[in-house]
């Protein structure tokens, strides 16, 4: 079968395109799912400022972009609307798309795909309804992920809660609430009231050792993991399930983290504003249970069968095709 010849375009000054950033979750799936995939041909071609795409002409079958804005990607992309090649593109936050002017480059960069793991409601309620959209949930590179802690081995006293966050203090709030779409309180409201309860151990992004691809690492650490966020899932959701922690997720009709596909007491259990308090205590009032370990194992052996990179990789490739006769 003829491989699909991609040509990867990214900003080399990018953090997140080396193995050393402090998340290495993009670093994985472009640097290393995406090579490995028997169906394409990876191309890699940094550039800061400028590539000139008509050096891709008769040479590649389609355009992959780190994002749609200059950060992460070349401020220009000379001769774009001289080449008749399908270009994808990866989408991060949706909420800032109208602040950070992402939206005008749809036309700058001639996209005509875009991709995450945002819920496709929440794509479309900050960008034009024609835009095409596919969820493809990466993150999980299967290697970090091989050799687990045995759950019975790990700390039951305390619950992990990990990430970006605030707290609930009303001069917090108050001050919060200025940074509009990007409102931690509106992002992150169950995680801040998870991270207040006494028996929750929080790490944030930053400031320790789990960082690059230890992350893990801190993951097997704890018997169970709080996943809350509450706009959309984040790649958080399925790192702790890959780690074998019983994951305690964000499920809401709002946030929809259904799309996943786990099912509440069967591979993760499921919390809200309203339960989340009962249903930690729930655990760690019995963690012997022998219940949550099998939880913890189904959630496991889902994510490693469902949402890992090379599972991404498939559905990025299932997108390709669309636009690429092989």
């Amino acid at each position: 079968m003829k491989k699909i010849k991609t040509a990867f375009i990214y900003k080399p000054s990018n953090p997140y395109m080396s193995k050393t950033a402090w998340a290495t979750t993009y670093y994985h799936f472009f640097m290393n799912a995406l090579n490995r995939h028997p169906e394409l041909e990876m191309n890699y071609f940094p550039a800061e400022k400028k590539f000139d795409t008509l050096k891709l002409k008769n040479n590649f079958d389609i355009i992959l972009l780190w994002e749609n804005h200059p950060w992460g990607s070349p401020d220009e992309l000379l001769g774009i609307n001289q080449l008749d090649l399908p270009v994808i593109c990866r989408i991060n936050d949706a909420h800032d798309a109208k602040i950070k002017g992402k939206i005008e480059y749809h036309e700058k960069y001639k996209i005509d795909h875009y991709f995450g793991y945002l819920p496709e409601s929440f794509f479309h309620k900050y960008y034009p309804k024609h835009f095409k959209y596919k969820e493809i949930f990466y993150g999980v590179e299967p290697d970090l992920y091989k050799n687990i802690t045995p759950f019975s081995k790990r700390v039951t006293e305390k619950i992990l809660c990990s990430g970006a966050a605030g707290n609930s203090k009303l001069s917090f709030r108050l001050k919060d609430m200025l940074r509009g779409e990007q409102s931690l309180w509106k992002h992150y409201k169950l995680r801040i009231k998870c991270i207040e309860l006494p028996f929750t151990d929080y790490t944030p992004t930053l400031n320790h050792e789990y960082i690059n691809d230890k992350y893990p690492l801190l993951l097997m650490k704890y018997s169970g993991s709080i996943a809350a966020h509450s706009l959309y899932p984040v790649i958080k959701y399925w790192e702790s399930t890959a780690a074998g922690c019983l994951t305690f997720m964000e499920v809401t009709e709002k946030n929809q983290a259904k799309v996943l596909g786990f099912k509440d007491g069967e591979n993760a259990i499921f919390i809200n504003n309203q339960n989340y308090e009962n249903k930690l205590l729930e655990f760690t009032n019995d963690p012997n249970n022998s219940k949550w370990a099998e939880i913890a194992e189904n959630g496991r052996n889902y994510t490693m069968n469902h949402l890992t990179n090379d599972t991404a990789a498939n559905s990025l490739v299932a997108l390709f095709k669309e636009y690429v006769t092989c």
